[in-house]
């Protein structure tokens, strides 16, 4: 009788297994087809008009900032700070059209301190010449900028974009 009931055992073991797998699978169903997913742009885009009201207050120099740019250059940060320098920095950062990445970087710094802060590894690649202002070209490890100095601030536009997408936006730039 005690192989009987072990025999009887063993297959309750398995099949109790078996009723417990499908009910777990039918709760993970259950959670996957009911509970939302976020399938949507992971990019967060952010307002600026306030901070950039702000840094254009506080700023010894005119801060710049993008007018008429399309609405597929989606803006993803912004900041305007004093470092422990006292270099007041602004920052405007954008996905491009492409999907690389393009920024504004404004500071009462040098311009070589703003390449060294901005463009790791930048080194000088010519020049470019947009709306008739000339503008430095670096190329560095990871990014490219445009660099150029003018009414007491170093200015670079840089990123992963193309020299002609941060050209682009170089175009944009108003007071």
């Amino acid at each position: 009788m005690a192989s009987d009931t072990s025999t009887k055992r063993g297959r309750q073991t398995v099949r109790d297994m078996i009723l417990s797998l499908l009910a777990v699978g039918a709760l993970a169903a259950v959670v996957y087809f009911f509970i939302p997913h976020s399938g949507g742009d992971p990019v967060k885009t952010v307002g600026y008009t306030t901070d950039l009201a702000t840094a254009r207050r506080a700023a010894p120099y005119p801060v710049l900032a993008p007018q008429g740019l399309p609405a597929q250059w989606r803006a993803t940060s912004v900041r305007y700070s004093a470092d422990d320098d006292g270099h007041a920095t602004w920052h405007l950062g954008f996905i491009t059209p492409s999907g690389s990445y393009a920024a504004i970087e404004q500071s009462d710094d040098s311009v070589g301190g703003l390449v060294r802060a901005q463009v790791e590894g930048g080194e000088p690649d010519g020049s470019a010449s947009v709306d008739g202002a000339d503008w430095s070209r670096y190329r560095g490890d990871h990014y490219r900028a445009l660099v150029r100095n003018a009414d007491g601030a170093a200015t670079a536009v840089t990123g992963t974009a193309s020299y002609t997408e941060l050209a682009r936006l170089v175009q944009a730039l108003k007071q």
